[in-house]
């Protein structure tokens, strides 16, 4: 990670990456000291490269810093990071070791050279890659930069902490997720989100804010463009900086996002972690299915990890939702019931007494026919800004 550069170089004007399309992975880096393309090294990742687009694929735009979705042209120039890739939906990709071509492998802007890739999947964006940015030193420009050890600052008291996992990809796990984030809003508090493992892209962090969460930070906050291939200490490091960076900005609940499913090695690793239990006073658990549920319910329950209650995709079919419970006894909470303030801030209030809470409370879900609608509409408006939710009151009951 930003190691020296290596001899061969090229200048590059501020002009010139002003007009490059730049990626949402990059947001946080100052790019002001880049005046140096190293054209002839051994990318790593978190390195920032500027490259060129050959070829238009799977992915025809690019999420910008701001969230908008730049559509990509053949020619042109764009600020994206060298990352791994895990998605089993998508791609599977890993940093090469040589500038030569690779590929866009995902539109928040990582960059790296595809291992394999599902069925679906047309062929790759190609890009060309240019140069590593770097400052006149030869010091390369790296997500890292910068870093503050939030981890060791003293926070003072614990926000209230939950956490959503999931099945898979796909199986609701951000969606619900923002409701419960909706509901908990709702309720009088001051939420803080954070996605601890993934892929570098807006989405999540977007729908987070919409529903009201903020700050909302992920780990590209933490100087990472993804979490695949990184490591368990890494991934420990994340969880405990950003959980830390919401205590300091005053959340009193804290709602967690962790991507991809439980046999993903990173998410897994991080899941049978004492730190991770320690520092989480809740799970919800998102599957697609019935059996999906089974599964993560026994994988879960195996790692002192009892879901609060199930969750996600399933939670669309009223059928499914009959199947998840006997199979295994435990309640399946849909979108309306996350978003319902009175359910979210007891939820809270629960918690906060109770660390752990052994078993959801034995309240009855809303209609879940309504559950599909509510998955596919866009997220609510925010309303007025979380840091001005200062009552002190859910509900009827004074915090």
């Amino acid at each position: 990670m930003n190691t020296d550069a290596a001899t061969a170089s090229e200048a590059i004007t501020p002009e010139r990456l002003l007009w490059a399309k730049r990626a949402y992975t990059t947001r946080h880096v100052n790019l002001d000291t880049a005046r140096v393309l190293c054209t002839a090294a051994v990318p790593s990742t978190g390195d920032v490269v500027l490259a060129r687009v050959i070829e238009v694929g799977q992915h025809p735009k690019l999420e910008r810093t701001d969230g908008r979705r730049a559509t990509l042209f053949p020619g042109d120039e764009v600020i994206v990071v060298y990352g791994d890739r895990y998605a089993p939906d998508q791609f599977h990709a890993g940093v090469p070791d040589d500038l030569g071509p690779c590929a866009l492998v995902a539109a928040g802007g990582i960059a790296a050279r595809v291992e394999d890739a599902h069925g679906k999947m047309s062929a790759p964006t190609t890009l060309q890659p240019l140069g590593l940015l770097a400052n006149v030193a030869g010091r390369r420009v790296n997500l890292r930069d910068g870093l503050t050890d939030y981890a060791s600052v003293t926070t003072g008291p614990r926000p209230v902490t939950i956490a959503v996992v999931g099945a898979s990809m796909n199986a609701g796990k951000t969606t619900s997720a923002a409701h419960l984030v909706r509901g908990l809003r709702l309720a009088g508090l001051r939420v803080g989100a954070a996605k601890v493992t993934g892929t570098g892209a807006g989405g999540d962090v977007w729908l987070l804010s919409d529903a009201g969460a903020f700050p909302v930070y992920d780990f590209t906050s933490a100087g990472l463009p993804s979490t695949y291939r990184v490591g368990p200490d890494e991934v420990r490091r994340i969880f405990v900086e950003l959980t830390a960076r919401l205590a300091l900005d005053g959340s009193q609940v804290v709602v967690v996002e962790v991507a991809d499913g439980v046999y993903q090695q990173e998410t897994g690793e991080l899941l049978a972690d004492t730190v991770f239990r320690d520092n989480v006073d809740g799970v919800l658990f998102a599957a697609v299915d019935a059996l999906g549920a089974t599964a993560g319910l026994a994988w879960l329950t195996d790692r002192g990890l009892k879901p609060l209650a199930l969750t996600g995709v399933l939670s669309s079919s009223p059928l499914a939702v009959q199947e998840a419970e006997e199979a295994t006894g435990s309640q399946v909470w849909g979108l309306q019931h996350l978003e319902d303030p009175d359910l979210a801030g007891q939820l809270y209030l629960d918690l906060r007494s109770s660390r752990p809470v052994a078993a959801a409370a034995d309240t009855a879900d809303p209609n879940p026919t309504a559950e599909a609608v509510l998955a596919g509409r866009a997220a609510p408006e925010a309303g007025p800004s979380p840091a001005m939710a200062t009552t002190g009151q859910v509900g009827s009951q004074v915090i």
